[in-house]
């Protein structure tokens, strides 16, 4: 098949005709693997019927045969450490196909245990067993007594790092495709042309979500050669059987077929048009390592779904035979009769085996199939020497390989050993009377971090890097945009454009791979909600990854949430958006996520440093566009910058009796009271207890008694709030019915605020200066004077 896409830099090819009828499996080895495979397909069915109206069984089957050829022959890694810095990865961009990975992560373990038992790790948190696939699906509150007596793990729906050798949480369409990919960058970065490859599972339909495209071509633009894509073109979606077109046959959602698409953006092709010969299986991935063209490889294998199983394409992408039905037995039945095993089956007619009353008699035949999976791996000789020599070989090659950091590779772990130590600030341009952008403040922060950690900090934007100052973060470093090869120096990632879905996934797989903070930049307004599912994966796979490593810190990716707050009206609406602090702020679990909100440029500095040394998952700072005065706080009778890393502190006391207690959070109206509001309320004698919200996350971080003494409860019950983002970020500040009614924020008069420049869209908003102390005058209910 040939493409006429103008000049590449990459390659087809359609490894049927590249074979010519050679054969590179020797027919000894061809039958053991065949029988392997109808062990995996009979416990991908097992695994179906025992949990039912879950897992995804088709294309579990459909993609179970070149998994196992990754696994067994051509990944480089080492079954016994799982966290090996240097080893190869695979990545189920496919999260639904769980049920499959699952299935062959426990074989895998099973082929080790038997055959290999030297390559076992000796902490069984690093293994997935056999016992562990009864945690099939299943909370971590389960207790059936086989699930406590074997203390199995509970395997989520989608899988996460709390399953040995996976990076990442993944399942959301398009998001393991392109933190997949930035797993990829993270490995070149660090390990240079020699980096770990990264091979992603995926299917046709996850790539039909734009982030997906978008990632694509971030990865042919870079020239991420260590990246192998597996795709498994069964054609069937939950609802199709045509998702791509194919030949003279439209698509029922897109007119491309996978290997254009992934070919448009200068990946190498490598077609396999029976995806289920193992022939072609073999053939296709050793030809993938021999492409030396600095391009990604992707190999598509034309499957079926449900391959074998009695149930295909669609039907079998999230369902399957019901409970111990003949469909579910006639499936077992090549290996039930080929090994001489009889099932014990639950009796499906009968209401109490699908019911919670049942659950536990479920398990006993759910265990028993399993015994029988392991005896009938045991009987297959041929098979276990095959594969236990496959997982030797492949611990030999990553030793042969030698892989090291390439020299001066980044190295996140000072950033936060810094942020730790309290380091001093560096110089950052900010004396009393001059002048700074937040945005610019923030990017000096990145490119000093950069400094004293190698380039840990990769960064990229939507287009915007200058008009962000992300930019600030290549200080120092070669200009222009990252190259594999032709400018590998580079701290800025070049993906894809105008992007800030991808954008945000890329960033998250960087930062997961574990040497590099990875940094996204773009509007608060587009960045927070479109990054928001690949920011709530990565939380995920932080906190599963405790489960094996327990005391592992969060690997911290960034949000660069810029142009935050009205002061960007001029682009009115759809730009200046109060929303996006509310999809972030308190939306997490504890710990995994931290919010900033400086008002000043003076407090980026200890309000980075805190909460680069809390370690979250996830930072999001909301910086604003314009030039802010650098303020003599002193002067101004305002608490020191350094008292924002308390997350909510007094800025300002009152002098005597306070007459009420006013929250703030945001810049833009922050300087507007500071530097407008104050004056006003003096000339009326109002005296006022000033607290900002600088950071809620930070604040929860405090012990009790520190919160209480730095924001006493009694006082958030007597304030009011004025603030540049929605009234709900308030809420925890600002407790009473009347407080909460009297407080400004940007939808006080009930619509969107219109275009202009920043001072009139303050003041239709009511939050100027003018605004801001009638609102106040009213709720201390005193008169005017004068």
């Amino acid at each position: 098949m040939a493409f006429e896409f103008g000049p590449r830099r990459s390659v087809y090819l359609d490894i049927a005709e590249e074979m010519d009828g050679a054969s590179p499996l020797p027919v000894d080895e061809q039958a053991a693997l065949e029988s392997f495979d109808l062990i995996y397909r009979s416990l991908c069915a097992i695994l179906y019927n025992f949990v039912p109206q879950s897992g995804h069984p088709g294309g579990s089957i459909s993609s179970g045969r070149f998994v196992r050829a990754i696994l067994f022959a051509t990944c480089d890694h080492d079954v016994s450490d799982p966290d090996r810095p240097d080893a190869d990865l695979v990545s189920y961009a496919a999260g639904h196909k769980a049920l499959g990975l699952y299935a062959l992560w426990a074989l895998r373990n099973e082929v080790a245990r038997i055959a290999a038992p030297e390559l076992l790790p000796k902490d069984e948190r690093l293994q997935l067993r056999l016992e562990d696939l009864l945690g099939f699906r299943r909370n971590p509150v389960t207790s059936t007594p086989l699930f406590k007596q074997f203390n199995a793990k509970s395997l989520d729906g989608h899988p996460t790092p709390a399953t040995p050798f996976l990076r990442l949480a993944t399942g959301a369409s398009g998001v393991g495709m392109a933190s997949s990919i930035g797993l990829a960058f993270g490995a070149r970065d660090t390990y240079g042309a020699a980096a770990p490859l990264i091979h992603i599972v995926e299917g046709e339909g996850g790539l039909t979500p734009g982030r997906s495209a978008e990632a694509l071509a971030a990865a042919g633009t870079a020239s991420l050669d260590n990246l192998i894509l597996h795709l498994d073109w069964n054609q069937a979606s939950i609802d199709s059987d045509h998702v791509c077109r194919e030949g003279d046959q439209p698509g029922d959602y897109v007119q491309w077929d996978p290997r254009e698409l992934i070919h448009l953006h200068d990946w190498n092709v490598i077609f396999a048009p029976d995806g289920h010969d193992l022939q072609q299986i073999a053939s296709a991935q050793r030809r993938a390592l021999t492409i030396d063209n600095g391009q990604p490889t992707a190999i598509v294998y034309r499957t079926v779904k449900g391959w074998h199983y009695g149930i295909e394409g669609k039907a079998s992408h999230g369902a399957g035979h019901k409970l111990c039905s003949e469909g579910y037995l006639e499936a077992l039945r090549p290996w039930t009769e080929n090994h001489g095993i009889t099932l014990p089956t639950c009796d499906a007619d009968d209401p109490r085996c699908r019911s919670s009353e049942g659950e536990a008699e479920r398990e006993d035949c759910f265990w028993c199939s399993l015994v029988a999976i392991r005896q009938s791996l045991e009987a297959e000789t041929g098979a276990l020497t095959l594969l236990a020599a496959g997982l030797r070989s492949s611990r030999e090659r990553l030793d042969a390989r030698a892989r090291k950091p390439r020299p001066g590779a980044p190295d996140a772990a000072k950033v936060f050993a810094a942020a730790a130590a309290d380091a001093p600030a560096p110089d950052l341009g900010l004396a009393p009377g001059g002048a700074a952008t937040l945005r610019g403040t923030l990017g000096k922060v990145f490119g000093h971090y950069n400094q004293i950690s190698g380039g840990a900090l990769l960064a990229a934007a939507a287009d915007l890097l200058d008009s962000t100052s992300v930019s600030g973060t290549g200080a120092g470093f070669p200009a222009g945009l990252y190259h594999s090869t032709g400018n590998p120096e580079s701290r800025i990632l070049s993906l894809g454009g105008i992007c800030e879905d991808a954008l945000t996934g890329i960033m998250t797989g960087v930062s997961a791979y574990g040497r590099h903070v990875g940094v996204a930049s773009s509007y608060a307004a587009f960045i927070a909600a479109l990054g928001h599912v690949s920011l709530r994966l990565h939380a995920i796979g932080a906190q599963a990854r405790r489960e094996i490593v327990a005391d592992d810190p969060y690997r911290t990716m960034i949000l660069l949430c810029a142009h935050a707050g009205l002061k960007t009206g001029e682009d009115g609406p759809t730009h200046a958006d109060p929303q996006a602090l509310q999809l972030l702020q308190e939306n997490f679990p504890h710990g995994t996520a931290i919010t900033l909100t400086p008002w000043d440029p003076q407090e980026i500095w200890p309000l980075m440093q805190a909460a680069m040394a809390a370690h979250p998952a996830v930072l999001a700072p909301f910086v604003t566009r314009p030039a802010e005065p650098v303020l003599d706080r002193a002067a101004l009778g305002l608490e020191p910058a350094e008292d924002a890393t308390r997350g909510v502190y007094k800025l300002r006391a009152a002098q005597g009796e306070a007459d009420g207690v006013v929250v703030l959070q945001g810049s833009g109206v922050t300087y507007a009271f500071v530097q407008e509001t104050l004056p006003l309320l003096a000339a009326e004698g109002i005296e006022l207890d000033v607290y900002y919200v600088a950071s809620a996350e930070l604040f929860d971080l405090l012990p009790a008694d520190e919160r209480e003494r730095a924001f006493p409860a009694a006082q958030a019950a007597r304030a009011m709030g004025v603030t540049g983002f929605t009234l709900p970020t308030l809420y925890r500040w600002v407790t009473s019915e009347r407080g909460r009614a009297a407080s400004l924020h940007p939808f006080g008069k009930g619509h969107y605020l219109g275009s202009g420049q920043a001072d009139k869209v303050m003041a239709q908003a009511g939050l100027d200066s003018r605004g801001q102390f009638e609102a106040i005058r009213r709720y201390v209910k005193l008169p005017v004077r004068g």
